[in-house]
């Protein structure tokens, strides 16, 4: 009887953890201090999540996948060099202009989308794929 207590405590306590990544402000990250699960978040760039409830969705139903980085001053290479080193190919890239780079890249059965913008003079990186469906 104790055992199977502990059993659906336990259960429970697995399905509380993962609802509760939805309510969470990092729900977006897959892999908390990693950029898209591969690499170390370079010093400097604080991760984010978009705040809205239609991409939160989106996330959640498996839909896309997206995380954020914000780093002070404009600094569009770090988080790119971070995938690149996680083993992404740069497929196509738009050079910095100074106000935004962004870049196609190819790597683990996937293709990701990789933005950099000038915002207030700091940069928020944006990457996106499409979810598993």
């Amino acid at each position: 009887m104790l055992a199977a207590l502990l059993a659906v405590t336990a259960l429970l306590g697995v399905l509380w953890s993962r609802e509760a990544r939805w309510s969470r402000a990092d729900y977006c990250l897959e892999t908390p201090g990693q950029v898209w699960g591969l690499a170390p978040v370079p010093a400097g760039a604080t991760a984010t999540c978009p705040a809205s409830q239609t991409v939160r969705g989106e996330v959640r139903r498996g839909v896309t996948r997206v995380e954020q980085y914000e780093l002070s001053g404009w600094q569009p290479a770090p988080v790119l060099d971070a995938l690149t080193a996680g083993g992404y190919a740069v497929l196509s890239r738009i050079p910095d202009d100074g106000i935004q780079e962004a870049a196609v890249l190819n790597g683990h059965g996937e293709q990701l989308t990789y933005v950099a913008d000038r915002l207030d003079g700091n940069t928020l990186v944006t990457i996106t794929a499409r979810g598993e469906h």
